[in-house]
């Protein structure tokens, strides 16, 4: 199974590694964030649209909890 490269915080640019460190100081998990972090253009817009979309702007908060939750499930992903 392929491994993606969790970045360092050293290997981070500024904006990134300050979203990682509230991410964490908040008790969350950043390895998502980490993840992405490899493509720096695909971290900043994945981004520009999810914020947005997760705060109920572009789909409603309820549709893209539903959808996660489904997606979760048929990866066998109980979280």
């Amino acid at each position: 199974m392929s491994r993606i490269h969790l970045k360092t915080d050293e290997e981070l640019d500024p904006v990134t590694r300050d979203a990682v460190r509230a991410t964490e100081a908040a008790g969350a998990d950043a390895s998502t964030l980490r993840g992405l972090a490899n493509s720096q253009s695909l971290f900043n817009d994945y981004f520009r649209f999810y914020g947005p979309a997760r705060e109920g702007r572009s789909i409603p908060a309820q549709m893209i909890e539903l959808v996660r939750l489904r997606i979760a499930r048929h990866n066998d992903c109980f979280t």
